[in-house]
């Protein structure tokens, strides 16, 4: 499963910079087959945007301070976590509000 990751991560950094509508829209629809599959073996994505930090789940990479936010609020996921059932097969890694 290990494996596995760094496609979906190289899918959402594709999606990221397509310059073409149809490249991706083609993307996204490849992306969305795969994470399909991951969540019918049941591996999910941590959710981690917009959440408290928790040390269980999130790898704090990066400290920032912004007003408009509580403390220690994940900012940014600068890379996806993902767990099976209840064991984390990786931590996200993110930007929190110090």
């Amino acid at each position: 499963v290990m494996n596995l990751l760094p496609v979906i991560d190289n899918f959402d950094r594709a999606e990221k910079f397509a310059s073409d509508k149809t490249v991706e829209e083609g993307i996204a629809l490849i992306k969305k087959q795969f994470t399909d599959f991951l969540k019918k073996i049941g591996i999910e994505e941590i959710e981690a945007e917009g959440k408290e930090f928790d040390p269980n789940l999130h790898n704090a990479v990066l400290h920032e301070e912004r007003e408009d936010l509580p403390e220690n609020t994940v900012i940014e996921v600068l890379q996806k976590g993902y767990k099976l059932g209840d064991r984390i097969i990786r931590h996200s890694m993110v930007s929190v509000n110090a």
